[in-house]
Parts: structure tokens; C-alpha cells; sequence
């Protein structure tokens, strides 16, 4: 079963609240997406720390009902 993009977003703001959050399904398909989050909580990871910040907030979802995700994090300008 696909993820909904809503449900992506929610699961990211609960963990990372301050998150700004861009999600695009790449197909159509509620398996394919890409995401662009920016986070304060970010500051001084690297960008694999970023990036599993991200991928704990699915709690388990990646691979599963979520199939693929292009992310992208960054720190908000300052």
C-alpha cells in the first residue's frame, strides 16, 4: 500500500516541527517521491545525519510503503 503525501509531511513536522517541506510525486503513483526539507534542526549534522533525521521520522516506512524517496535537506539562511 502507497503512502500519501499528507501523511509523508505530517510524520516529518512531528519530528522536525520548525520544518519547512516540499514533497513531489514523481509518478502519480503514491510511491515515488521527492523531498526538499529545511530545518533548523539541521545545523551543524552532516548530510547523512540530516538525512537519517529525516528517515526516523517515517518511522520504519521507507522500503516498506514508501518505495523511494529523492531527498534533499538543508539549514534555513540565516
Amino acid at each position: 500500500m502507497a503512502m500519501v503525501q499528507t501523511d509523508i509531511e505530517k510524520m516529518i513536522k512531528e519530528a522536525l516541527p520548525d520544518a519547512e517541506i516540499v514533497i513531489e510525486d514523481l509518478r502519480g503513483d503514491g510511491d515515488h517521491y521527492s523531498a526538499r526539507v529545511t530545518s533548523s534542526a539541521f545545523e551543524g549534522k552532516t548530510r547523512v545525519q540530516q538525512h537519517q533525521m529525516v528517515y526516523d521520522a517515517l518511522q520504519g516506512k521507507m522500503g516498506g510503503e514508501l518505495h523511494a524517496l529523492a531527498l534533499q535537506t538543508d539549514v534555513p539562511n540565516t
